[in-house]
């Protein structure tokens, strides 16, 4: 943990606002790719639960 503080100071010798802005661009990005994610994970769920009926549908008519 003592590299936190450093990384801190490096961060001093920029103006705070920019400092900010990167931080909030940098945020963003992060979770505009969380929500991409999420997103694909959520799509292949529905096609699994899609197919999974698909198939049970098919068993229990061959039953």
């Amino acid at each position: 943990m003592e590299m936190l503080p450093t990384m801190f100071d490096s961060l001093a010798a920029y103006p705070r606002w920019f400092v900010a802005a990167c931080v909030t661009v940098v945020l963003a990005v992060g979770i505009w790719a969380l929500i991409k994610v999420v997103k694909w994970v959520l799509y292949l769920l529905l096609a699994l639960v899609i197919l999974g009926g698909l198939v049970a549908v098919g068993w229990l008519l061959m039953q």
